[in-house]
């Protein structure tokens, strides 16, 4: 591994080339298929102006955010933030109270783990949703991620009780707090 700094950065309108790589990259952990709500297939095959789109909203929205660390000019890891509308369900049919927001589509290249990049990336999306007003950020783990459970658990997050059956099994919820920006 180089000696150069990892940085943690929010994806700028430019990066629609890059989001699909790194998604692409997500895609094929052998975590993916219950980590993820989308297969390689279906994103492969998205047209580039869908990544365009993509990486434009996540750069300029104010109800989503994606951050990126890189390790000079290539990424090795991603995690996106949704802070969605309080009256209308998320991704697993949730109605969301106000001031609440999402971490979703978590990623860390497998060379890179263990280094504090999680840390940096969901922390720098945690900071964003509290300049957006929330106070909570939850996430949505698979039952059988024992990796993941325990790396957020590291992060200060904590089973809520409550679970949901999604498309890729039973996903607990977790959460913890944010503070204001």
């Amino acid at each position: 591994m180089s000696d150069a700094p990892v940085r943690v950065r929010r994806v700028l309108a430019g990066d629609g080339a890059k989001v699909r790589a790194i998604r692409l990259e997500a895609l094929q952990d052998p975590a993916a298929g219950i980590a993820f709500l989308e297969t390689y297939e279906t994103a492969a095959a998205r047209p580039r102006e869908f990544w365009d789109d993509r990486a434009a909203a996540a750069a300029l929205s104010s109800g989503s955010a994606q951050f990126i660390a890189e390790l000079g000019s290539s990424w090795v890891g991603s995690a996106t933030v949704l802070v969605p509308e309080p009256a209308l369900p998320d991704y697993f049919g949730r109605v969301r109270d106000a001031g609440t927001a999402l971490l979703v589509a978590v990623y860390v290249a497998a060379a890179h783990r263990g280094r504090g990049i999680l840390r940096r990336l969901v922390d720098a999306g945690g900071d964003w949703a509290a300049g957006q007003g929330c106070g909570i950020l939850f996430l949505d783990v698979h039952e059988e991620n024992a990796r993941a459970r325990a790396a957020y658990a590291g992060l200060g997050f904590a089973a809520t009780g409550r679970t949901i059956v999604g498309q890729n099994g039973r996903e607990l919820e977790m959460s913890r707090e944010i503070g204001p920006a």
